[in-house]
Protein backbone atom coordinates (compact mmCIF):
# COMPACT_ATOMS: atom_id res chain seq x y z
CA UNK A 1 0.00 0.00 0.00
CA UNK A 2 1.28 3.48 -0.85
CA UNK A 3 1.36 6.54 1.40
CA UNK A 4 1.78 10.27 0.79
CA UNK A 5 4.73 12.19 2.26
CA UNK A 6 4.74 15.81 3.48
CA UNK A 7 5.26 17.11 -0.08
CA UNK A 8 2.30 15.12 -1.38
CA UNK A 9 4.57 12.64 -3.19
CA UNK A 10 3.35 9.05 -3.21
CA UNK A 11 5.77 6.69 -1.48
CA UNK A 12 5.78 2.96 -0.91
CA UNK A 13 4.79 1.98 2.58
CA UNK A 14 7.80 1.11 4.75
CA UNK A 15 10.37 3.14 2.81
CA UNK A 16 12.96 5.17 4.65
CA UNK A 17 12.00 8.81 5.21
CA UNK A 18 15.38 10.13 6.39
CA UNK A 19 18.41 9.27 8.49
CA UNK A 20 17.55 10.63 11.93
CA UNK A 21 20.75 10.14 13.94
CA UNK A 22 23.91 8.16 14.53
CA UNK A 23 24.72 7.12 18.10
CA UNK A 24 28.27 6.85 19.40
CA UNK A 25 29.23 5.47 22.82
CA UNK A 26 31.89 7.59 24.54
CA UNK A 27 33.73 7.55 27.86
CA UNK A 28 33.82 11.30 28.40
CA UNK A 29 30.54 12.91 27.36
CA UNK A 30 31.69 16.47 28.08
CA UNK A 31 34.86 16.07 25.99
CA UNK A 32 32.97 14.47 23.09
CA UNK A 33 30.31 17.20 23.21
CA UNK A 34 33.00 19.91 23.18
CA UNK A 35 34.78 18.21 20.25
CA UNK A 36 31.66 18.10 18.08
CA UNK A 37 30.64 21.63 19.13
CA UNK A 38 34.08 22.81 17.96
CA UNK A 39 33.39 21.06 14.67
CA UNK A 40 30.17 23.10 14.33
CA UNK A 41 27.39 20.85 15.62
CA UNK A 42 24.91 22.43 18.04
CA UNK A 43 23.96 20.88 21.36
CA UNK A 44 20.24 20.26 21.08
CA UNK A 45 19.73 18.73 24.50
CA UNK A 46 20.97 16.38 27.19
CA UNK A 47 19.17 13.73 29.19
CA UNK A 48 19.60 10.63 31.31
CA UNK A 49 17.66 7.61 30.10
CA UNK A 50 16.81 4.45 32.02
CA UNK A 51 13.97 2.08 32.76
CA UNK A 52 12.40 -1.07 31.43
CA UNK A 53 11.56 0.50 28.05
CA UNK A 54 15.21 1.39 27.48
CA UNK A 55 16.33 -2.08 28.63
CA UNK A 56 13.88 -3.76 26.24
CA UNK A 57 14.74 -1.43 23.38
CA UNK A 58 18.48 -2.14 23.35
CA UNK A 59 18.50 -5.65 24.83
CA UNK A 60 20.49 -4.88 27.98
CA UNK A 61 19.46 -4.94 31.65
CA UNK A 62 19.82 -2.11 34.14
CA UNK A 63 20.61 0.57 31.58
CA UNK A 64 21.29 4.08 32.81
CA UNK A 65 22.98 6.36 30.30
CA UNK A 66 23.56 10.04 29.74
CA UNK A 67 23.04 11.32 26.22
CA UNK A 68 23.83 14.54 24.41
CA UNK A 69 22.02 15.15 21.13
CA UNK A 70 24.05 17.24 18.68
CA UNK A 71 22.29 18.80 15.68
CA UNK A 72 23.92 19.35 12.30
CA UNK A 73 24.24 23.05 11.34
CA UNK A 74 21.78 22.64 8.46
CA UNK A 75 19.19 21.15 10.84
CA UNK A 76 19.15 17.77 9.07
CA UNK A 77 20.47 14.81 11.03
CA UNK A 78 21.82 14.44 14.51
CA UNK A 79 24.65 12.79 16.38
CA UNK A 80 23.72 11.12 19.67
CA UNK A 81 26.63 10.86 22.09
CA UNK A 82 26.01 8.27 24.82
CA UNK A 83 27.86 7.59 28.06
CA UNK A 84 26.71 4.46 29.88
CA UNK A 85 26.67 4.59 33.66
CA UNK A 86 25.34 1.01 33.74
CA UNK A 87 25.92 -1.64 32.56
CA UNK A 88 29.70 -1.44 32.29
CA UNK A 89 30.91 -0.40 28.85
CA UNK A 90 32.61 -3.06 26.75
CA UNK A 91 36.03 -2.06 25.52
CA UNK A 92 36.61 -1.51 21.83
CA UNK A 93 39.86 -0.67 20.11
CA UNK A 94 40.11 3.13 20.06
CA UNK A 95 43.05 2.82 17.67
CA UNK A 96 41.40 0.47 15.17
CA UNK A 97 42.54 1.20 11.61
CA UNK A 98 40.20 2.57 8.95
CA UNK A 99 39.70 -0.88 7.39
CA UNK A 100 38.15 -2.41 10.55
CA UNK A 101 34.73 -4.05 10.16
CA UNK A 102 31.77 -2.12 11.53
CA UNK A 103 31.15 1.60 11.80
CA UNK A 104 33.94 3.09 9.74
CA UNK A 105 33.83 6.86 10.07
CA UNK A 106 31.66 9.94 9.91
CA UNK A 107 32.38 12.47 7.14
CA UNK A 108 31.53 16.14 7.32
CA UNK A 109 31.62 18.68 4.50
CA UNK A 110 33.49 21.80 5.67
CA UNK A 111 34.32 25.18 4.17
CA UNK A 112 37.91 25.51 5.43
CA UNK A 113 39.60 22.26 6.41
CA UNK A 114 42.64 23.99 7.94
CA UNK A 115 40.47 26.18 10.17
CA UNK A 116 38.45 23.17 11.32
CA UNK A 117 41.63 21.22 12.14
CA UNK A 118 42.94 24.18 14.14
CA UNK A 119 39.69 24.24 16.16
CA UNK A 120 39.68 20.47 16.77
CA UNK A 121 43.32 19.92 17.77
CA UNK A 122 42.83 21.45 21.26
CA UNK A 123 40.06 18.84 21.71
CA UNK A 124 42.46 15.95 21.02
CA UNK A 125 41.98 15.52 17.26
CA UNK A 126 44.90 13.77 15.57
CA UNK A 127 45.37 13.34 11.82
CA UNK A 128 45.62 9.70 10.73
CA UNK A 129 47.61 10.59 7.64
CA UNK A 130 47.77 13.88 5.78
CA UNK A 131 45.42 16.42 4.28
CA UNK A 132 45.33 15.37 0.62
CA UNK A 133 43.89 16.86 -2.53
CA UNK A 134 41.73 14.44 -4.51
CA UNK A 135 41.96 15.44 -8.16
CA UNK A 136 40.62 18.99 -8.58
CA UNK A 137 37.54 18.26 -6.47
CA UNK A 138 38.27 18.00 -2.74
CA UNK A 139 40.78 18.42 0.04
CA UNK A 140 40.26 15.50 2.43
CA UNK A 141 41.59 14.17 5.71
CA UNK A 142 40.88 11.53 8.32
CA UNK A 143 41.34 12.27 11.99
CA UNK A 144 40.72 10.49 15.24
CA UNK A 145 38.48 12.15 17.79
CA UNK A 146 37.20 11.23 21.27
CA UNK A 147 36.77 7.51 22.05
CA UNK A 148 38.73 6.70 18.88
CA UNK A 149 35.97 7.98 16.58
CA UNK A 150 37.19 8.33 13.00
CA UNK A 151 36.09 11.62 11.47
CA UNK A 152 36.68 12.57 7.85
CA UNK A 153 36.59 16.15 6.61
CA UNK A 154 35.95 17.16 3.00
CA UNK A 155 36.49 20.67 1.61
CA UNK A 156 35.19 21.12 -1.92
CA UNK A 157 37.64 22.96 -4.16
CA UNK A 158 35.93 25.71 -6.12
Amino acid sequence: MDATDQRGTRTERGTIQRMDNIAIVVEDLAAATAFFAALGLELEGQATVEGSEVDRLIGLEGVRSDIAMMRMPDGHGRLELTKYQTPTVRDGDPHAPANTLGLHRIMFAVEDIDDVLDRLRPHGAELLGEVVQYENSYRLCYLRGPAGILVALAEQIE
